[in-house]
């Protein structure tokens, strides 16, 4: 049995039916292994020792009563088998703060999920710029200039934050939107912040794919996120709608290219973000959508995730 420390956002604010730390924890659980949970203001170095205030918890499939807690203590991280990091962004500097106690951990011999050091290497929305053949047309940038003329060449964009996440801050830009100015006011108004810039895919209305990776492998099926009814973003968060499909023949062509990133930065989980064909983001940080695709297909890819560390060496 493993010792497994999460790193998560309260868990008292999640949606079980379709959480994805939810649905780890509670296959590590019925693995056999000890689940403890902790949150960004709950540890800390101390002498060089990075200390966490856990609770060790009980889980349960049931929507309204789905944990207790069986213990709370003070302990030292290095003594654990596995710390899963699921806190989600925004990427701030207290998550760099986080990923160097994370590196303390892996120092101490600690397996870390995702690595910390690729969580500071991998911006979800910038890596895309590596792999040109598989993504649309994308521009990064923080000049006003350059966006109207990226929107002017594609007629319509969708611009984004470099760091949020569910659909926060995008906007859908029109060249001959009478707001453009005022959008871009809104969320560029110095000219010094960084933005992401891809052409607008009007295939989103078929889905926003979510792809898992696991330890190099795809999950055969991943989760088209539909929009709802007057809206471009397909995000769950701003009301999209989930379809499992099966992965195409060019879903599986996107994962080839990704491979070489996964393999170099040591990333276990991985979710990418599909629409018409092309990747728009590479999500590290706290991946999701795999509990619709289990749900759908009786699959059970959580306990997968676990075997795949193979927790039965431990120390």
């Amino acid at each position: 049995m493993a010792d497994i420390a999460i790193l998560m956002d309260d868990i008292d604010d999640i949606k079980t039916y379709k959480d994805t730390t939810f649905a780890l924890m509670l296959a590590a659980q019925e693995l056999g292994h000890q689940v403890m949970i902790f949150g960004q203001r709950d540890w800390q170095v101390r002498d060089g020792e990075v200390q966490a205030y856990v609770q060790s918890v009980v889980l349960t499939d049931d929507v309204d009563d789905y944990y207790r807690v069986r213990n709370e203590e003070m302990i030292v991280l290095n003594e654990v088998d596995v710390v899963l990091q699921r806190k989600d962004p925004p990427f701030n500097m207290d998550y760099i703060y986080d990923s160097y106690m994370l590196d303390i951990l892996v120092r101490d011999g600690v397996r870390v999920v995702n690595p910390p050091q690729a969580l500071r290497n991998i911006n979800e929305k910038f890596v895309i710029t590596r792999l040109p053949q598989a993504t649309p047309p994308t521009l990064v940038t923080k000049s006003r200039r350059e966006i109207r003329e990226f929107v002017r060449e594609f007629t319509t964009a969708v611009v984004k934050p470099m760091d949020g996440m569910g659909g926060a801050g995008i906007f859908r830009l029109a060249e001959e939107d009478t707001n453009l100015s005022a959008i871009l006011d809104a969320i560029n108004p110095d000219g010094e912040t960084t933005l992401m810039v891809q052409q607008y895919l009007s295939e989103v209305s078929a889905g926003d794919k979510r792809i898992l990776i696991i330890n190099g492998e795809a999950v055969d099926h991943g989760l088209a996120r539909l929009p709802a009814k007057g809206e471009f973003r397909a995000n769950l968060a701003a009301g999209g709608r989930g379809v499992v499909q099966a992965l195409s023949d060019r879903d599986y062509w996107l994962v080839e290219q990704v491979r070489p990133i996964i393999k170099e930065q040591g990333l276990y989980l991985v979710g990418l973000d599909v629409i018409g064909g092309f990747i728009t983001e590479m999500n590290v940080t706290s991946p999701t959508c795999l509990r619709e695709i289990e749900n759908h297909t009786g699959q059970e890819i959580a306990k997968r995730f676990w075997q795949g560390l193979d927790l039965g060496e431990t120390h």
